[in-house]
């Protein structure tokens, strides 16, 4: 189901798809292509949107930075210094994070609107496309990019990326979900286990330093669940590395209300990030962001899975987020 959600300065209209299944209800934005919320019970049955959101459009105009429910792309994270080598070429992007590139620049993925569609054949799904064309915020290539939300039989989200390029690039594609699974207040209290038993340790700008460092006695060492904390914006190298098909990486639960939010996905990473910059009218740590993905500036290190598209390949990723009750 669609609806008008709003409408942009120049005229253009976002709309809101709302899907429902399973007892889990979902709102997907054609602007960002934004979760807006996520609705699922508790073990009582009481019924919360367990991420960071806005009623209307103006709160995501006016509040761009935290990237909340977004689509994030051309490229996730960051690019040391908005620029990186590729065939014997080197691209300059937008620098709009210090002296470095951030989710795409400063009019990436998620400031964009993107086209709708429904899935056939009764799928409980939208796919969102768009053009990225060559030079946009300095990428090359011509890149045709398709998001699909959809919900499973048992009322998990699927979000499946696809992209093809008319020319070498490099892409990196995630959602920027801030989830709360008590509804509200400080997310600090949630419990994870993640699975991965390495890092990428970053310097003051959070680039990655190029090391991939053992978790084992830190406080990166989340493969026994344990409560989350404060303080983390960092990228862990998944155990399971890439996979064709999603495989559970992660679990993140509310002791209070039960909820449990299960991820699985195709990427090599993923960047936990407890929102210690949020701000009014949020507060740091009130979400807690999953953000599957390549590494950071994997395009300057040759070391990191790669993230380069070719002509003549599809790149494909995907990431489930389960919920449930215990």
């Amino acid at each position: 189901m669609s609806e008008l959600f709003g409408t942009l300065s120049d005229g253009t209209e976002v709309h809101r798809w709302t899907l429902e299944r399973a007892g889990t209800r979902v709102e997907v934005l054609t602007y960002g292509g934004i979760v807006r919320s996520v609705e699922v019970p508790d073990r009582e049955g009481r019924t919360a949107d367990v991420v960071l959101g806005f009623a209307g459009l103006d709160g995501y105009l006016a509040h761009p930075e935290p990237y909340f429910g977004a689509l994030v792309g051309r490229y996730a994270n960051r690019i040391a210094h908005a620029r990186f080598p590729l065939d014997g070429a080197v691209y300059a992007l937008e620098r709009n994070s210090g002296p470095n590139s951030l989710h795409g620049g400063a009019l990436g993925f998620d400031k964009r609107v993107w086209e709708a569609e429904p899935l056939e054949d009764g799928a409980h799904g939208v796919r969102l496309r768009r053009v990225s064309p060559h030079g946009e915020e300095g990428f090359p290539g011509r890149v045709e990019v398709s998001a699909t939300y959809s919900l499973d039989a048992s009322g998990a989200l699927r979000i499946a990326y696809e992209a093809v390029t008319d020319a070498p690039t490099v892409i990196n594609l995630t959602n920027h979900s801030y989830f709360n699974l008590a509804g509200s207040g400080h997310a600090g209290g949630h419990e994870l286990r993640l699975a991965a038993s390495r890092f990428t340790p970053v310097d003051a700008d959070l680039i990655p330093t190029g090391t991939l460092q053992d978790v084992t006695g830190s406080g990166f060492d989340f493969r026994a669940s344990r409560k989350v904390g404060s303080g983390y914006d960092h990228n862990f190298v998944l155990d399971k590395g890439v996979t064709d098909v999603p495989e559970e990486v992660a679990e993140l639960h509310d002791p209070a209300s039960g909820r449990t939010l299960t991820v699985a996905t195709t990427e090599p990473g993923l960047q936990l990030y407890t929102a210690g910059h949020l701000s009014d009218p949020f507060a740091p740590g009130d979400g807690i962001a999953l953000e599957t993905q390549h590494f950071p500036d994997s395009p300057n290190r040759p070391g990191f899975p790669s993230t380069v598209l070719r002509p003549g390949e599809v790149f494909r990723s995907e990431t489930v987020y389960a919920f449930g009750v215990r």
